[in-house]
């Protein structure tokens, strides 16, 4: 009772402090630059202050209802509290989001603290959650150049390929058991096992498995990355009001402790015994990309990067890797499901690339693979996991879009609300792979979204860096699931329930779907 008597007189308090401070500076700022975006009602924010704060980081349905209820791609929401979460600026313009990540992407390459960033990213000492600083453009260039290079991907194809194997082992051990396949374990877990692969050379962190699926490890590793992820920005109590940190009045900072502690109690033995290997010289050839951190030099031959920079930036990597892919995969298999001809186009021309019966589709085919990459990017486009991008900083008072931003400002670009935006989708709602096709002038469909009219992997100083393996791991996890197998739902079920979770946007459900066997018996590895 005496910690929530404190939470609320410490919101009360916030409120009162904010809103005076706020009209002091109306006038000035009114007379000194143009207008700040639109903001909704005070009234509002307050009747929901409970559920942004308690629940959803801040609360997106709400955010998008009220926006659209003022009839605006952009608005400015005064949070109480002037912690990090103060100002919140959401967008849902195309053109306001280029502005932002291309015009003045300098302005906006900030990241806020939070509880969250602080503990996944061991103090920031990592990329995509550190600060606009030094130790960024250090792990930035460490990352542009040594891990994710182009020939870095040649490097670790065969490690890659041996997960696209073990997926089709793994959902043919099932088919020939006549059990249905829970496509979020699948999807999650080939995943995780590419980055397990290609980052510590190992599938399990246990035993294998017979079947070829997660073991309880690695179940355990997977769902702490989505917990982590699910608590990086907005999830405690402290983030708002900075004053509570430490004290842990809603429990969350356990959580997301909890989180951080099991990612790293898998990985961080594994990394440390590799250090030793390599100070004794025990070890001497590089196998995955935990040897290339390890073996970093500095100017004066030095280790690069310490042994905490290297555990915190594999967490990082972990986290950046896993989600998007695995998620966009199984909504696309579920909207496919449902509309059986748009699945037959998508088979139908791996066919015809690859040859029916011939081989397994192969990372080499995916830039003819133009159909099933529009599936994809419509997965990204309408069910994106992440209702808003991770949040860019303003490090200065600017303009953007006629309006006026203040420094300190959290913009949030809406991948939710982009992807879903009528002034720029025909039928938003509507699963149409085939309006990418349309819409491209290219030769071939790309995952990327350059005109930022949704977001599949972001741009700019921010951008991901990984987009070429992330595209590998979308497209060959959706081939090889629509090339071996043919699915439909369920016994008992005629469509699947697309229904979104109430506070997050993958399915309600995870996906269950019977596979049935459609190439030679051969092809299937472990026949």
């Amino acid at each position: 009772m005496a910690a929530a008597a404190l939470t609320l007189l410490v919101i009360l308090v916030s409120i009162i402090i904010t809103t005076l401070i706020n009209k002091k500076r109306a006038a000035p700022a009114a007379a000194m630059h143009p207008p700040p975006p639109p903001s909704p009602p005070l009234r509002s924010v307050i009747a929901n202050l409970p559920k942004i704060i308690f629940h959803s980081k801040p609360m997106f349905r709400w955010v998008h209802d009220v926006m659209k209820e003022m009839n605006t791609d952009i608005c400015l929401i005064r949070l109480p509290g002037g912690g990090a979460a103060n100002n919140i600026i959401p967008v849902l313009d195309p053109a306001i989001a280029r502005e932002m990540l291309r015009k003045q992407d300098a302005v906006f390459a900030d990241r806020p603290i939070s509880f969250g960033s602080h503990a996944v990213s061991g103090g920031y000492v990592t990329t995509a959650a550190v600060p606009y600083n030094d130790q960024w453009r250090k792990m930035r260039k460490v990352l542009a150049s040594e891990i994710v290079s182009p020939a870095r991907h040649v490097w670790l194809q065969e490690k890659r390929d041996e997960e696209a194997d073990n997926l089709v082992f793994y959902v043919h051990n099932r088919c020939m058991a006549g059990k249905c396949v829970n496509l979020r374990i699948a999807t999650r877990h080939y995943c995780g096992n590419v980055m397990r692969k290609i980052m510590f050379g190992r599938r399990f962190f246990g035993n294998a498995t017979a079947d070829g699926g997660p073991g309880p490890m690695e179940v355990l590793h997977v769902d702490a990355v989505f917990a982590a992820l699910d608590y990086l920005y907005w999830s405690c109590l402290s983030d708002y009001f900075p004053c509570l940190r430490g004290w842990d009045v809603d429990g969350k900072e356990k959580v997301i402790k909890e989180a951080d502690e099991t990612i790293k109690r898998y990985q961080n033995p594994i990394i440390e015994e590799r250090i030793r290997q390599w100070r004794s010289g025990e070890r001497k050839e590089m196998e995955d990309l935990v040897d290339v951190f390890i073996t970093l030099k500095d100017d004066h031959g030095e280790p690069l990067l310490t042994p905490h920079e290297i555990k915190n930036q594999a967490t990082e990597l972990m986290m950046a890797a896993i989600d998007n892919p695995s998620n966009a995969v199984e909504w696309a298999m579920a909207e496919l499901i449902n509309q059986p001809d748009l699945m037959a186009k998508a088979t139908n021309e791996i066919d015809k690339v690859v040859g029916k019966d011939k081989r397994l589709v192969q990372e080499s085919d995916i830039g003819r693979l133009n159909y099933v990459k529009a599936c994809a990017r419509e997965a990204f486009r309408l069910h994106p996991l992440a209702p808003f991008n991770a949040p860019h900083v303003a490090t200065q008072d600017t303009i953007v879009g006629g309006y006026f931003i203040p420094k300190g400002s959290h913009a949030l670009l809406s991948r939710y609300g982009l992807g879903r935006n009528p002034k720029v989708w025909v039928d938003p709602l509507k699963f149409d792979p085939e309006r990418h096709l349309r819409d491209s002038s290219d030769a071939e469909v790309a995952l990327t979204e350059h005109d930022l009219r949704f977001i599949s992997f972001s741009t700019g100083r921010r951008g991901c860096l990984a987009t070429v393996l992330g595209t590998c791991m979308t497209t060959m996890l959706l081939a090889r699931l629509l090339q071996c197998f043919a699915w439909t739902p369920p016994e008992n079920a005629k469509t699947v329930n697309l229904a979104e979770a109430e506070d997050h946007l993958s399915l309600a459900t995870p996906l269950m779907a019977l596979p049935r066997m459609r190439l030679a018996p051969h092809l299937y590895p472990g026949n």
